[in-house]
């Protein structure tokens, strides 16, 4: 264990960073060791990352001595937010600082940053046909993590952000997966028209966050792009249909209805996808999928990835 590389991971028990977590675990190289950090060391996930072989560690992403005591010795940090929790761009932008300096202070050899585009620098504030949110975002959820790549690349340390893509898991986790319509027809909505959606299982993002680690300096200094797919809803549609063996269709709505469907969110995911399908070349673009495969060669298609986690959607 001394001689091992720590790659230290925080958001251990979340989709990414346990996705980070096991790929460590199951490297035959032997050549790094995963530090799980949680807020909670004895919930069931952590236990079992545990069990697993990995050094479960507790710290906070609110207080950064304890991120810089949980940093200390590694090789490498796994740095992700969690906007969901609280939907506070200036909160996850207060986390991100906290990570990059407490990465600093621990003196890590590199820092992945799990980020997305700041779309204000594709749209303008004053430009309304993208809605400004909270008066001074476009994409809360994206804008914040862009803003704070600074923190990063100002850390003086070496850093790659990781522009991640849509999770096929929130399907599962976040209510995306096909509902009845007014019809009564299975359908997925979201309003992306016939416009490609790079995306791809939160597994493989752990995997392909490992593979940028394993590549010593390739990545250091860079910005990086992952996709496991680039599907239009249809063809996401399609494989839903194939797979359970009945119909789902796809239901695309304005981006002006779907930010008026009232639940926590649904503005910042309205333009989320309005920014997606207006800036499709650019956004699959940056997101490679052979390049990925290249850090993920495991890296899964939808048709695999929903195979093997039919069981958990019930439609």
């Amino acid at each position: 264990m001394e001689n091992k590389k720590i790659i230290a991971v925080v958001g251990a028990t979340g989709a990414q960073g346990g996705g980070l977590v096991r790929a460590i675990l199951n490297d035959t190289s032997g050549e790094f060791s995963a530090r799980a950090i949680t807020r909670n060391a004895n919930s069931d996930k952590a236990k079992a990352l545990s069990a697993l072989g990995a050094e479960v560690v507790e710290a906070d992403v609110e207080n950064k001595e304890s991120l810089a005591k949980a940093f200390n010795g590694a090789y490498g940090a796994y740095c992700v937010t969690f906007f969901w929790e609280h939907f506070s761009p200036e909160k996850e932008m207060a986390h991100a600082k906290n990570m990059a300096e407490a990465a600093t202070e621990a003196g890590v050899k590199h820092v992945i940053w799990s980020t997305l585009e700041d779309t204000r620098k594709f749209v303008s504030l004053d430009d309304d046909h993208l809605p400004t949110l909270m008066e001074k975002y476009k994409v809360p959820h994206f804008d914040a993590k862009g803003e704070s790549n600074a923190f990063f690349v100002n850390s003086g340390i070496p850093y790659t952000l990781l522009h991640t893509s849509f999770y096929w898991d929130n399907f599962i986790y976040f209510g995306m997966g096909p509902q009845k319509d007014q019809e009564g027809n299975l359908a997925i909505t979201f309003p992306m028209a016939d416009k490609k959606l790079p995306s791809m299982s939160a597994e493989d993002i752990g995997k392909s966050a490992f593979g940028i680690f394993k590549a010593g300096d390739q990545y250091k200094n860079q910005s990086i792009g992952i996709s496991g797919e680039h599907l239009t809803g249809q063809q996401m549609a399609d494989t839903f249909s194939k797979v359970y063996g009945k119909e789902v269709k796809y239901n695309d709505v304005p981006a002006e209805v779907f930010r008026s469907f009232g639940f926590p969110g649904a503005e910042d995911l309205g333009n989320m996808f309005q920014f997606k399908a207006e800036f499709e070349d650019y956004f699959c673009g940056f997101r490679d999928v052979e390049k990925t495969k290249t850090l993920n060669p495991e890296l899964l298609t939808f048709h695999n990835w929903l195979s093997q986690n039919k069981d958990k959607l019930d439609i």
